[in-house]
């Protein structure tokens, strides 16, 4: 049999740091990638989607936000399986028993650790999150499970096959060879928010759309495929609009610079890019000054949301910037000081750069004007 597996769509997720406007299109593309796992199970024969938890973000969404997800998923004919995971664990009384209430056939939710028939004699056996955080490897129960004549055994987890640190997304852990201990045909994983192999038998789709600026991949899922003693066959595909950048340039002359610009901008969709920029280097006070202005009037206009770390971007006057300076007299000997200050290093150094910074900057403003 074919279908898809997803995982950590975070539905209702706040993102709370972008301006409005940002953080609006960033919620609705969240939803948008219902849509588009729908259409790539029509387009793949896929009668089923298998969500590996974390559907919604919280244990408590907006109604709007359960309501789109149904509806969003009505729209399509295969069948969705939606595991609670960390972030919308089951409890009774709880969010799922909210989505019961307005979901049709179409909607299953494995809120109990019961295997469930998808087809005659292929089973899916859930390993549903009852807390945010377990103690004990919640697909032990897997072993339990009994699967009269089933022909395939498809497991659904969300937890750490191993110490994911500061990116991972629960400390519940999963014993890595889970689908051998257990006798799976395949074992589907949420928890990741990128595409990881674990074994031939064992995937982390990642999520449908990224939402953290971690990876350059944009969001995607698995395409399954599984036959009975065969290895299934896994092809990953893009479900994702956004693409979240993280970027280090070290440029020092505006040529560089721009160059670097001018690449970036033919390898991306960038109504649809969100970049976090570090820029490092050696430069001239006037490159540097230039360089800041064409992120923040041209590149930052064109991206969905572009944030500039400059702080490594050293700006040094040149010889004719101090000659420049020299012309007002005290201003060229308050230049001087400056960069013997910068020379010297230390907390003060830091502070005397960002001081001949605004020193060129105002007089570049007063010769312009």
């Amino acid at each position: 049999m074919k279908f898809l597996h997803s995982a950590d769509w975070q539905l209702g997720k706040p993102f709370g740091r972008f301006d409005p406007d940002v953080r609006g299109a960033l919620t609705e593309a969240r939803f948008d990638a219902i849509d588009a796992l729908g259409r790539a199970a029509a387009e793949h024969g896929a009668q089923h989607v298998i969500v590996a938890g974390d559907i919604f973000d919280t244990e408590g969404p907006e109604d709007r936000t359960i309501v789109q997800a149904i509806s969003r998923m009505d729209r399509h004919a295969c069948s969705w399986w939606l595991l609670p995971g960390n972030h919308d664990f089951a409890r009774n009384g709880g969010l799922w028993d909210r989505v019961r209430q307005r979901a049709g056939d179409k909607i299953a939710i494995l809120s109990e650790p019961e295997p469930r028939e998808l087809e005659e004699q292929i089973w899916l056996l859930p390993a549903p999150l009852i807390h945010r955080h377990n103690l004990e490897d919640p697909t032990t129960l897997f072993e339990a499970m009994e699967t009269p004549g089933a022909r395939l055994r498809i497991g659904i987890a969300h937890g750490s096959i191993r110490d994911f640190g500061s990116s991972g997304e629960t400390k519940n852990q999963i014993a890595p060879d889970r689908a051998r201990l257990s006798n799976l045909d395949y074992l589907a994983l949420g928890d990741w928010h990128g595409t990881l192999k674990v074994d031939a038998r064992t995937w982390y789709s990642g999520t449908p759309e990224t939402d953290r600026f971690q990876r350059d991949e944009p969001g995607g899922a698995l395409v399954v495929e599984v036959h009975p003693d065969i290895a299934p066959t896994v092809t990953p595909i893009r479900t994702g609009r956004f693409q979240w950048l993280n970027r280090d340039w070290t440029v020092n002359d505006k040529a560089a610079f721009d160059a670097e610009c001018d690449e970036l901008l033919a390898k991306v969709d960038a109504p649809n890019t969100l970049l976090q920029l570090s820029l490092a280097g050696i430069t001239s006070l006037g490159d540097r000054v230039a360089m800041l202005a064409r992120l923040e009037n041209d590149l930052g206009h064109r991206l969905r949301h572009l944030a500039v770390r400059p702080d490594d971007l050293v700006g040094r006057p040149r010889e004719e910037d101090l000659a420049a300076l020299s012309v007002e007299g005290m201003l060229g000997t308050a230049a001087t000081k400056l960069n013997a200050k910068i020379d010297a290093g230390g907390p003060d150094g830091v502070i005397a750069k960002r001081a001949l910074e605004r020193l060129f900057v105002e007089y570049s403003r007063e010769e312009q004007a």
